[in-house]
């Protein structure tokens, strides 16, 4: 669809007006917009707003599972078929089908509309004054009231079980809703010809079922809301990600700053952000330090310290605390739209949601033998009770019927949808991105976690490690050696010099004044300080300045060389003073992350192409004794197979196209959420946060995961294979007979335990 064509349907005063009125609809303002989400081209009138994020369109984005979005589909089209049912959007759908744009508040409504019907219903009933032994208040027609209550619960708050129920027959996948439609058809033939005979002053013998119909439909109803109310949660978290992204942006045109739509930026542009606002799209900072809130993607609540030459994302928050020293940001556009990084988490959620698990592919098997053997149980039932004539028609009949409500697979239809909601959620909240269920799933198995060293366990970039003073150095502590080497280094264009003077303004470090400044290629840079002259550079600095070292300061240098870290010597007065360490930071929550595996009796290793010497160091300093060092590229696909090769399940963390064959070969893949898009699309799992510590967090949510699931499935289908022999009256020789009504009450029970078990996932 064309942003002109989206921009003119939304903004048309008539468009709008028809959202407000229904009326609309015999005009051509129709909103109607067909997709997977909403495959019946449901009304938009509130409360069916069609669940279309309309602000991607806006900015040129396919949104995930939308057809009008994929293949051109029109969504002001209105011939795909119209009406105000709440659930015609339930076409193809297998089972249980897919609620996630169905507002728990329709169902919240039909309800409690419901429950008003279905008091009145109870009361007036003959059947339940007789049990209960009670007379009812008589007025002219009273004991028509069950019957009209009945009548028009059938065909309001049953009308969503009806349709759904024809269209799982029509695609050929008959499932719950076929179940639950005929047990309610069934019940309304019946009792309607009853009443029609009473009426007609020519009764004929039997018990008519309007209370348990009207029970049925309003417990269904609530099954319903409840489902429709926890997928909601589950699916809100990731869509409030879009609502945290501000509306306008401040671009900076050389000395102008004007206030511009957001979708408006492009990929270049320069942003100013306020202590206190949202960033408007993803960027690098190119002037200013702050923190910044990333609680949205990460689920950290700490902020992060944010300076030149680092990443923030669209969403996040500025800090506001500007008397504290944070500030405003100046940030050039790296990515806008559908590239940001919040397009592409809600992107892999919605893929997420749609990836089948092999528990579900059993669960969607199940509600199909279960339809069948809803209608064999049926059969068998009237069959053989009609043999035996031992009871009435009325009787044979409520059997029928009250096995073909037992038997609707309706917790079933969501065990597992409802456990991957929010997991898949939860998970994402933590900082993790589930693609691949099946890999989600694996990762409880893992037994092996082996992962690459640069980017994964370390940071990937060269950052100061340590700063020390040379053993007969003049200087008072290492701070002053810090501003000293600041202070030269800040005419200098060198990446470590870059990275030392941003060292010292992280610490707040004051500056002295330095002149005479002169930059050496291949030696370092000079400058003169209060009278002294200050040299600063490594190894060949020293050498031609002929600079000798005290032999623990030579020590210290070797140790630092041997972990394969980078030295920068400065010198005063041909004496040296200090040296500034540089390396490849190890994460702070790697060891933490290592020993929470080792606790989890899971192996942990680690390859890397570096140096025996570098790997050795940094396996040691984050507690890992099996290392694989000096690996070329494709090499590291070879050591999973060694891995893999005595039956291990084995885990790959990386984040480098090197790693893309690793990641595909492993049985479960962890990109890193810094790393690049052939390693996404090689792993099945993403690390938004690049934190190792959500390597362990995943391995025990999967298993949590699966272990729901499986409880969730063994409860549904087994109280459905319990519960149907009671139904079909085998035990009535005991005394035990379930009417239609109490096998509804007991088969919303169930889908109630399986809802409330499920939320356990959120503790």
């Amino acid at each position: 669809m064309t942003n002109e064509k989206h921009q003119h349907m939304h903004d048309d005063a008539h468009a709008h007006a028809h959202e407000k009125n229904c009326k609309s609809h015999e005009g051509d303002a129709g909103l109607m917009c067909v997709c997977d989400h909403n495959p019946g081209g449901e009304c938009h009138c509130p409360p069916n707003e069609c669940k279309c994020d309309q602000e991607h369109h806006l900015i040129g984005e396919v949104q995930v599972g939308h057809a009008c979005c994929e293949h051109g589909g029109e969504h002001d089209d209105r011939s795909s078929g119209a009406g105000h049912d709440m659930h015609s959007g339930h076409a193809g759908h297998h089972g249980h089908g897919d609620h996630s744009h169905h507002d728990p508040a329709i169902f919240k409504k039909q309800f409690w509309f419901a429950f008003a019907l279905t008091v009145p219903a109870i009361y007036f009933s003959h059947a339940i004054q007789m049990i209960f032994g009670y007379q009812a208040i008589e007025f002219p027609f009273s004991n028509y009231i069950p019957a009209l209550a009945g009548a028009i619960l059938f065909f309001t708050g049953g009308r969503v079980f009806l349709t759904t129920g024809w269209q799982e027959i029509k695609a050929k996948q008959p499932g719950m809703m076929a179940l639950i439609a005929m047990a309610l058809i069934v019940a309304f033939g019946y009792s309607a010809t009853l009443t029609a005979f009473e009426i007609a002053g020519s009764p004929i013998a039997g018990m008519d079922f309007w209370w348990e119909l009207a029970s049925l439909v309003t417990i269904m109803l609530l099954g319903h809301w409840i489902e429709m109310s926890s997928i909601m949660k589950a699916q809100n978290s990731m869509e409030n990600l879009a609502a945290l992204l501000p509306n306008t942006a401040d671009l900076i045109d050389g000395e102008q700053i004007t206030r511009v739509p957001r979708t408006s930026l492009e990929v270049g542009d320069i942003v100013l952000v306020r202590p206190g606002s949202s960033v408007p799209a993803d960027g690098l900072i190119v002037q200013g330090s702050s923190r910044v809130n990333e609680s949205m993607v990460t689920g950290e609540s700490a902020e992060v310290e944010k300076t030149e030459g680092d990443v923030v994302i669209a969403g996040t928050i500025n800090a506001s605390a500007a008397k504290l020293g944070q500030g405003a940001l100046t940030v050039r556009v790296t990515a806008v739209g559908s590239d940001t990084l919040v397009a592409g988490i809600m992107r892999l959620v919605a893929e997420a949601q749609e990836s089948k698990s092999k528990v579900q592919a059993l669960a969607d098997k199940a509600a199909g033998w279960l339809f069948y053997l809803a209608l064999a149980s049926a059969a068998i039932t009237a069959i053989v009770w009609t043999i035996l004539g031992t009871q009435t028609l009325d009787f044979v009949l409520e059997r029928v019927v009250t096995v073909l409500v037992i038997a609707c697979p309706h917790a079933l239809g969501l065990a597992i949808p409802l456990v991957t909601a929010i997991t898949t959620a939860k998970a994402a909240r933590s900082g993790l991105l589930i693609r691949n269920r099946i890999d989600f799933e694996s990762a409880r198995r893992a037994d092996v976690v082996l992962f690459d060293k640069t980017g994964t366990l370390t940071t990937g970039k060269r950052s100061i490690l340590a700063v020390k003073l040379a053993q007969r150095s003049e200087l008072a502590t290492t701070d002053d050696l810090l501003a000293l080497a600041a202070a030269v280094e800040t005419k200098s264009e060198h990446v470590l010099g870059e990275a030392i003077v941003r060292e010292a303004n992280l610490r707040a470090l004051r500056m002295p004044t330095i002149g005479d400044f002169r930059s050496q290629s291949g030696f370092g840079v000079s400058a003169q300080w209060d009278g002294s002259d200050v040299l600063i550079g490594g190894p060949q600095m020293l050498t031609a300045n002929k600079i000798e070292l005290a032999v623990q300061d030579l020590v210290a240098v070797a140790e630092a060389n041997e972990k394969g870290n980078t030295v920068v010597y400065v010198v005063v007065d041909q004496k040296p003073a200090g040296f500034i360490e540089f390396g490849d930071q190890i994460r702070e929550t790697a060891a933490e992350a290592v020993y929470q595996l080792q606790r989890m009796r899971v192996r942990v290793a680690m390859v890397t192409g570096d140096a025996t010497g570098v790997a050795n160091a940094v396996a040691k300093d984050v507690g890992i004794e099996e290392v694989f060092a000096e690996v070329l590229p494709a090499g590291k696909s070879e050591i999973v197979k060694k891995l893999q090769a005595d039956g291990s399940v084995v885990a790959f963390v990386g984040d480098g196209i090197n790693d893309a064959p690793a990641l595909a070969g492993a049985d479960v893949g962890f990109a890193i959420g810094g790393g690049t898009d052939v390693a996404f699309d090689s792993a099945g799992l993403v690390l938004v946060t690049s934190d190792p510590i959500a390597v362990p967090a995943a391995l025990r949510l999967a298993k949590r995961s699966v272990t729901k699931m499986r409880q969730n499935l063994f409860w549904a289908a087994g109280y459905n294979l319990v519960a149907i022999p009671l139904a079909a009256g085998a035990l009535m020789p005991l005394g035990l007979v379930l009417s239609p009504a109490i096998g509804a009450v007991l088969m919303s029970l169930s889908t109630i335990i399986v809802a409330a078990n499920a939320q356990l996932l959120r503790r």
